[in-house]
């Protein structure tokens, strides 16, 4: 057993066993990387009612730590949504691998042949919040794409995680790959983000999942390449050649379905022309679901709404809450998001193909989507059968980080005795 009362060696201990499993992941075949995530899906059901359990005393911690419906809705495992997890388990495994493929090949006219093929990045550290389906889907897109994994998920889904965890192991053991290709960090001791953050011999790059304070407190630390994954501060603009029924069911969905997800809309942008009417007719659609409407001085006559501050606009509520305001039109929406938004997910809704494409175009977030919800920036729904994170940096990955974006490439030249003059 690893000495959790010395953190900086025990962790240590788990990036040197994650770099050695990296290796032997790296070279495993597709079929068993399959095998193992079937099995893991197959013991994770098995297993429902023990990972039920583990999650009622993670539940029991949040309530007494204070966290919020939204938080305690993220946290929240029940048959379903283990379903859910043992579904996305088994559409990762169903997956193409993506370790091997030939992304580009030519040839030079000094008679080499070059091609660019997909590769391993080696270690990734995922460090994430409250949410226990990470642990199963991370494990899972790490595996997928040849890589080993440490994990570090938030102190309130500690119980959960190691449930979920197991099942994954057990996956490995069956089809005979190395336990620590996933690996759990076992203690919630903060001091072990610390040195997950430093260890470059180790780990190749971290996954932060969380809230602003945790992506914030990678970014300023880590050592290490990070994929960023920003907070979802996610508009939607409301033309006013918008359509009123495609509107009244694009923005309920995208605000009520799940609050707490990053792809819940945080910001109504509503055209001053419709302030009166469609967008007047989506706010009372809003304050009837139970959503609190934080309007700007243009939508503060709407009966039920309240005032809006500064510091409502390009805040990230996780909640039955919205902010809203008018602009004059498309480049004021877009100024506003340029200012306020996190390039995360953006959308418009409108019926003017010049404005939508406009939008799509010069806009820059990580996804842009017009006439849709925005609950739909989400890997599983792009086809990913998972996805690590919504990356919103611009270095290597961009939008959900599936199996594919967990990859790298190297160049493999064959030649046949070549030499260069």
């Amino acid at each position: 057993m690893t000495d959790t009362h010395n953190i900086p060696a025990f962790m240590q201990d788990i990036g040197q066993r994650a770099k050695a499993a990296s290796i032997a992941l790296a070279n495993a075949s597709a079929e068993r990387k399959h095998a193992a995530l079937i099995s893991a899906s197959e013991a994770l059901w098995k297993t429902r009612d023990a990972v039920i359990e583990a999650n009622a005393l993670d539940l029991e911690y949040g309530r007494a730590k204070g966290l919020s419906p939204a938080m305690m809705d993220r946290l929240m495992l029940d048959e379903e949504r283990i379903r859910g997890i043992v579904d996305s388990l088994r559409a990762v495994a169903e997956q193409a691998d993506p370790v091997g493929e030939v992304i580009a090949q030519w040839d030079r006219p000094t008679g080499l042949n070059i091609s660019r093929v997909r590769t391993p990045l080696g270690v990734i550290g995922v460090i994430y919040e409250s949410r226990p389906n990470v642990t199963a889907d991370a494990g899972a897109l790490c595996l997928k794409a040849g890589n080993a994994v440490i994990l570090r998920g938030g102190s309130e889904s500690f119980h959960s995680s190691r449930a979920i965890h197991a099942a994954l192991q057990q996956g490995l053991r069956d089809a005979n790959l190395p336990e620590d290709a996933v690996q759990l960090v076992p203690t919630r001791d903060r001091v072990a983000v610390s040195e997950m953050l430093s260890m470059t011999q180790y780990i190749d790059v971290i996954v932060p999942r969380g809230g602003k304070g945790l992506v914030g407190l990678v970014q300023r630390e880590a050592r290490v390449p990070v994929f960023a994954h920003l907070e979802g501060i996610v508009h939607i603009y409301i033309d006013k050649a918008a359509d009123p029924q495609k509107t009244l069911d694009v923005v309920l969905n995208a605000k009520t379905r799940r609050t707490g997800i990053c792809g819940a809309a945080e910001c109504l942008l509503i055209h001053e022309e419709i302030k009166d009417s469609l967008g007047a007719d989506v706010i009372r659609a809003l304050l009837q679901a139970g959503v609190t409407v934080d309007a700007d001085m243009n939508l503060q006559g709407i009966e039920g709404t309240q005032a809006a501050t500064a510091d409502h606009w390009g805040h990230e509520f996780l909640d039955m809450e919205i902010a809203a305001k008018t602009v004059a039109g498309l480049e004021e929406a877009m100024a506003h998001i340029r200012q306020y938004g996190s390039d995360h997910t953006d959308c418009i809704l409108t019926e003017d193909a010049t404005t939508a494409e406009r939008f799509l175009t010069e806009l820059d977030s990580a996804i842009l989507m017009h006439n849709a919800s925005t609950q739909f920036a989400d890997g599983g729904e792009f086809g990913m059968g998972a996805e690590i994170g919504i990356a919103t940096g611009k270095m290597h990955a961009r939008g959900p980080v599936g199996a594919e974006q967990l990859t790298s490439f190297k160049y493999i030249v064959r030649g046949d005795g070549t030499i260069r003059s």
